[in-house]
């Protein structure tokens, strides 16, 4: 690739990753506002919990 090219393909990601951050900042306030303590690392942990239970066939109807 050229110069001109590489140049551009750089501040085309740039403005991908501008993008991202951006959804991610969002994403994490409105966890936050949800009643996720730490926002996007609550959440994950959350999911991933939910999704081992389910790879368990743990069921969450069932009364212990």
């Amino acid at each position: 690739m050229d110069t001109q090219k590489l140049v551009k393909k750089i501040a085309y990601l740039e403005s991908v990753n501008d993008q991202l951050q951006t959804e991610l900042q969002y994403l994490d306030s409105l966890a936050r506002q949800i009643g996720f303590e730490k926002g996007i690392d609550s959440l994950k942990s959350a999911a991933i919990e939910l999704y081992e239970d389910q790879k368990n066939n743990v069921s969450f109807d069932e009364e212990d």
